[in-house]
């Protein structure tokens, strides 16, 4: 009987990831078809394996510009929203008053609100900016990342917050007689015991930065500051689209967070865990 079951469960695993991979399958193999070939039957193999329709769509997307820009606007918003959240969740952890418990519900209840309901009023807030007091907001990339941090840090806050509360509070006391100052207690004591919530932190904005299409096209106008999932539209026109291009454009695009995901895999259910559990 045990065996059974062992044997049913191991099949509905298999038909679940063969139902998840599935659309991975169609991308891939039509990114290697002509257009003919991709409607004739889209889930049969390519006649050949030639590349060269990635190299069309590597032209037309203006790939290293697109793919420059989206690694510049990932590391720069991962990395600020990593030291923003964290020392914003030990703040809030560390002082114990009413005050401290009402900021954190503000940013749990962010988490809540739908961003197509705050997008309108966002775009002609950061549009004022621009126009009015010369601070570069709109259609810059420095102003999709400081938009990326405040659209971020609400989720990274909350698994910060409950990690730090599983520290003992007596190493920053010690730390503290021995003269350590404040900034010290933090980046010399604290920080470095957040890696598994850190690396958790990283990976899920890093896919969710990198994969985002709705913020950068409100925000992001000039042909030359597009990201990788701009670029792609590219291939979507009114009339027509040309689907062996956009599977190929979007393979180079999932291609760099598949990889970052599977060298760091390890550290999402560890970190999640630990950081809203404790």
């Amino acid at each position: 009987m045990s065996r059974t079951l062992d044997f049913l469960k191991a099949a509905l695993l298999i038909v679940l990831a063969l139902f998840f991979l599935s659309p991975i399958y169609i991308i891939i193999v039509n990114s290697f078809k002509d257009r003919q070939e991709l409607y004739d039957n889209p889930l049969t193999l390519p006649d050949s394996f030639s590349f060269q329709y990635y190299v069309e769509a590597m032209d037309k997307m203006n790939f290293l510009s697109a793919f420059g820009n989206s690694l510049y606007i990932t590391i720069v918003s991962v990395v600020l929203i990593v030291i923003l959240s964290s020392m914003t969740a030990w703040m809030l952890v560390r002082t114990d008053d009413k005050l401290s418990m009402v900021i954190f519900m503000v940013f749990i209840a962010t988490m809540l609100i739908p961003f197509q309901t705050l997008m309108m009023p966002l775009m002609q807030f950061m549009s004022t900016l621009t126009n009015t007091l010369n601070i570069p907001m709109y259609n810059t990339l420095e102003g999709l990342i400081f938009m990326n941090i405040g659209f971020h840090s609400s989720l990274s806050v909350f698994l910060y917050h409950g990690f730090i509360k599983s520290i003992p509070i007596t190493l920053e006391e010690a730390a503290t007689i021995d003269g350590a100052s404040k900034f010290g207690v933090f980046w010399r004591i604290i920080f470095p015991m957040l890696k598994p919530i850190t690396a958790t932190v990283m990976i899920l904005n890093v896919i969710s930065i990198w994969n985002d299409f709705l913020l950068p096209s409100l925000t992001l106008i000039d042909t030359d500051l597009r990201t990788i999932p701009l670029s792609t539209f590219y291939f979507f026109g009114e009339f027509t689209i040309q689907w062996n291009l956009a599977m190929a454009g979007l393979t180079l695009t999932i291609i760099p967070v598949v990889i970052f995901y599977a060298l760091a895999q390890k550290h999402i259910i560890k970190g999640i865990g630990e950081g809203a559990v404790k």
